[in-house]
């Protein structure tokens, strides 16, 4: 059964109502895609708050303000771009040089899902992304070379 904001998970009940309707939101949409409850739990948790960190007031103003009936059922978009891509939760996350200085980057992704100015940030993000998810992070140099691998399977 999906979760909303009156019926959810314990562990989510000292968060900002805001990170909350994330989590709730990325837990449903990992439900959806098979994912058990104890697993999901933990990653939505930890990329609400890493998504209130870097998201715009908009953005915000946007999950403060979705209804529980958008929470239970996620809208159409949202489904089909979440379902049609699910192999990419168990895909290792790519540091790779981008325009605008280092993306990280899910193997074989459409696009990356961050872009920073500075590689270390991009491969502190990568590997928190990859230890939500237990894969693996693989960092690439400027001419597209693998430089390091470091793994975070369970």
């Amino acid at each position: 059964m999906p979760w909303d904001s009156n019926d959810y998970p314990s562990s989510l009940k000292n968060l900002d109502t805001t990170v909350r309707k994330k989590a709730i939101d990325i837990a449903n949409a990992m439900i959806d895609e098979g994912y058990d409850e104890g697993r999901a739990i933990p990653i939505a948790t930890e990329q609400a708050k890493e998504w209130y960190d870097n998201a715009s007031k908009s953005e915000i103003d946007q999950v403060r303000n979705m209804s529980d009936k958008k929470l239970r059922s996620r809208d159409k978009e949202a489904k089909e771009q979440d379902s049609s891509r699910p192999e990419l939760m168990d895909k290792g996350e790519h540091v790779v040089s981008h325009e605008k200085g280092w993306a990280v980057q899910t193997e074989d992704a459409k696009q990356p899902s961050n872009v920073y100015e500075k590689k270390q940030d991009a491969v502190e993000r990568a590997e928190e992304i990859a230890r939500n998810k237990g894969t693996k992070v693989i960092i690439h140099k400027k001419d597209g070379s693998v430089q390091k691998q470091k793994s975070f399977k369970e």
